[in-house]
């Protein structure tokens, strides 16, 4: 070739060995969309295994020509939708591959979707767990994936290595005294509560809170606890387990109505009063202040303290617990926070049932294990918790706004619910089709959800109860339009 020809060909592109990538081929604009594109093609088609280390961001942005911003955008877009995670040193790494192609209908549940959804029996939580699904709408279920295992295990290790021989024995039935102190602080300064140690009992999670409370509330004469409504069927279960009556309280977007709550003549109630369940509501000043008063007359407040710390648009409010210490049974955990299968939760009793509440639990199971107690208080001692919940609420705004963006466009005319705060969305629809019969359609279809007519029992619209912290926002739009789908389906069935 002579020098004139060589003077005439274009310039080589700048580019990367790796996956072939070509500078060339980049956009003007959603540079971020395109290399994260490339990599997620990749992925599925195997070009990158799991296993596989992607390249510094530095060294990539280099190589072709781009800001390194871009990068860290395609790489926190990958990580979100789960097909990488980022290891320190050990840099970013392929950990799974998108599912290929469409949605295809789930293996059936044991039981039949119809039966699932229009009985729901005592097991029906562990039914719908356990029914396969491609994609898992279940409400109040955390990420695991993101469990800080690495700070979980620093503590371990630290706590082990300062154990007495003394702390591996029988301990208090109130729980561990590390543990106590650090949710006394905990609760302090991020729930407005000011508790000491010896006014807290460590308990395996709400759950089991309402359970010590059943033979407390009948020796004091109470037969019956007021229920929200709508309000959790799970919650529900347990008083009814235990021989309590359970008569509906409308709520309205103010929290649960006092007057009907009056009405029931009930001597106790069960509240959400940060984010109710399942609608998200937040209890309004005017609301607050008319429990005082009913509570004042002799009423008792079980404040279940649900999704307060998974706030995005609204400052946070304080606990019932913090304004009517006599007249409140405050029970709080960290299953929405950590993990449900550690069962670590904790109840503050007013002082009246404290002393039947600490037998309560001691003749149940003599107290919870220690040795989780002592790990969970080292993380609420070194900031590991607080830094966690940090990362989760980044992480839940940016999967709560893709499934506000999908509901949008996929489910137009619903009415979205709860959305400032918490772990899931509620939906409400016009159309003629009963809920049941919907989510009982998707889960043919592979997404799992439940219905809104599972948490009422007062009249209302159909509706769907949907969590979103454990799926990708890709994941999620996929999900909401296959839901969708299955509505619109049923609607032009039923004209």
């Amino acid at each position: 070739m002579n020098d004139e020809a060589a003077s005439d060909a274009e310039p080589p592109g700048r580019g990367s060995d790796f996956l072939q990538l070509d500078a060339a081929a980049v956009p003007a604009a959603g540079k971020a969309d395109w290399l994260a594109g490339r990599l997620r093609q990749a992925i599925a088609d195997g070009r990158l295994t799991v296993g596989s280390r992607l390249p510094s961001t530095r060294l990539l942005a280099v190589e072709l020509g781009l800001s390194r911003g871009v990068i860290t955008e395609a790489y926190r877009r990958l990580a979100e939708d789960g097909h990488v995670e980022g290891r320190r040193r050990g840099g970013t790494v392929v950990v799974a591959a998108p599912r290929p192609g469409p949605l295809a209908p789930a293996r059936q549940p044991d039981r039949a979707p119809a039966d699932l959804f229009t009985e729901p029996a005592s097991d029906v939580f562990d039914a719908l767990r356990a029914a396969p699904a491609h994609v898992d709408f279940t409400p109040g279920r955390p990420d695991l994936a993101v469990f800080p295992r690495a700070a979980w295990l620093r503590a371990e290790r630290a706590v082990l290595s300062e154990l007495s021989a003394d702390t591996l024995g029988y301990g208090d039935p109130r729980g561990a005294l590390p543990l106590r102190r650090a949710v006394a602080d905990w609760l302090a300064r991020g729930r407005g509560i000011g508790v000491t140690p010896d006014e807290l009992i460590v308990v395996s999670g709400t759950a089991q809170a309402l359970t010590l409370v059943h033979p407390v509330l009948r020796a004091d004469g109470v037969d019956a606890v007021a229920v929200e409504d709508p309000g959790s069927l799970g919650a529900r279960q347990h008083l009814n387990h235990g021989g309590l009556a359970t008569p509906p309280v409308p709520v309205d977007a103010d929290g649960v109505r006092v007057d009907a709550l009056r009405a029931t003549g009930a001597r106790a109630v069960l509240l959400t009063p940060a984010h109710q369940f399942p609608m998200g509501v937040v209890t309004s000043g005017e609301r607050r202040r008319a429990l005082q008063r009913w509570a004042q007359e002799g009423g008792l407040i079980l404040e279940d303290d649900y999704d307060a710390e998974h706030r995005y648009d609204r400052p946070p409010v304080p606990a019932l617990r913090a304004l009517l210490a006599d007249q409140v049974c405050y029970l709080g955990s960290v299953s929405k926070l950590l993990a449900p299968a550690l069962r670590i939760g904790w109840m503050v009793p007013p002082p009246r049932h404290r002393e039947a509440l600490t037998d309560a639990k001691r003749f149940t199971d003599l107290g919870n294990p220690v040795l989780p107690q002592l790990v969970l208080a080292r993380l609420m001692e070194n900031g590991d918790l607080e830094r966690h919940l940090r990362m989760l609420r980044g992480r839940h705004r940016r999967r709560r706004d893709a499934m506000i963006a999908a509901v949008a466009a996929h489910l137009p005319g619903t009415v979205v619910h709860g959305a400032a705060a918490g772990l899931h969305l509620t939906v409400t629809y016009r159309a003629d089709v009963p809920d049941t019969d919907l989510a009982a359609a998707a889960l043919a279809r592979g997404v799992k959800c439940q219905p809104l007519s599972w948490h009422r029992r007062l009249p209302g619209r159909p509706g769907l109860v949907l969590g979103y912290s454990a799926t990708p926002p890709g994941v999620i739009a996929e999900g909401v339009a296959v839901l969708g789908r299955a509505l619109r389906e049923l609607s032009g069935r039923a004209r």
